[in-house]
């Protein structure tokens, strides 16, 4: 990798409904303020959080709802507006010269959607897409299709894969991506309810782990505990959003001497030669 790229990874309102188009118009709004602050500060890469533009509810979108869960009734969605936000978010990312990692609904044909995110390049072509693969019980039984695959690409010399979700609890999904050569995983997390100090305990620990850089992309509430962040490959926060849960952007300087210093190829061969 390069000697160093400049990241910001955000933190933005989660908007439960998929059916609003008004709503939609807000949450781009929103990502749109972001990333401009981003860009501004020099960020080469802005990371966003699940539900970004939408997390959609599981009772906002059930056939059975709102009193009752069941199956996800799709064709609710405004399909529309939320492709033409995120047309919008693509314009400016070529407008600015950044790429840009953004978690949405994926509309697949006559199958349930997968919970995703879109890696749009510094040119405004989406590029890359990542299909969550741990799914909660609510998702796999009532809403998504899982992933199956790690996605990576590379940004500058720089190896990035991606994480969303509950991802975030299954350490070798992180094992994985340090055999693919990953530098700095992405990792998106949306949390509407509870404390979620743990999470960030996981992404360092993993960061720590792995010998790599992981950013954690999460909801900008008050009451979860989870500001986002980035760690770097000793567990350590390089840099996090505001701590009162308010939509913000944090950036990170990402130096190649942190992964040579701790030894990230000793591990690896260890790995290989134990079988792990």
């Amino acid at each position: 990798m390069p000697e160093s790229i400049r990241i910001a990874v955000t933190q933005s309102t989660v908007r439960e409904d998929p059916t609003d188009a008004t709503l939609l118009r807000q949450s781009g709004d929103e990502v749109r303020r972001l990333l401009r602050e981003a860009a501004a500060a020099g960020a080469r890469l802005v990371h966003f959080s699940e539900g970004a533009i939408c997390f959609p509810g599981k009772r906002v979108m059930s056939s059975l709802g709102p009193d009752e869960i069941g199956p996800s009734d799709w064709t609710k969605a405004d399909w529309p507006a939320l492709q033409h936000e995120l047309d919008q978010i693509s314009a400016l990312s070529r407008e600015l010269g950044v790429w840009t990692v953004i978690p949405s609904v994926h509309q697949v044909p006559d199958a349930r959607p997968h919970n995703s995110t879109y890696v749009v390049s510094d040119q405004g072509k989406v590029v890359a897409r990542y299909d969550e693969r741990a799914l909660s019980t609510t998702k796999v039984t009532w809403m998504y299709s899982a992933g199956s695959e790690p996605v990576t690409f590379e940004v500058d010399g720089v190896r990035f894969g991606l994480a969303l979700g509950l991802d975030l609890l299954f350490p070798e999904l992180f094992t994985e991506y340090d055999r693919l050569g990953v530098d700095v995983v992405l990792a998106s997390y949306a949390s509407t309810t509870g404390r979620n100090d743990h999470i960030g305990v996981q992404v360092r620990g993993a960061a720590a782990n792995n010998t790599c850089w992981v950013s954690l992309a999460a909801t900008a509430s008050p009451d979860t505990g989870l500001p986002s962040g980035v760690s770097d490959p000793r567990g350590q926060w390089l840099a996090q959003c505001d701590a009162d849960g308010t939509p913000s952007v944090a950036v990170a300087e990402l130096r190649s001497e942190e992964l040579v210093t701790i030894g990230r190829d000793f591990r690896r061969r260890t790995r290989e030669r134990i079988g792990s």
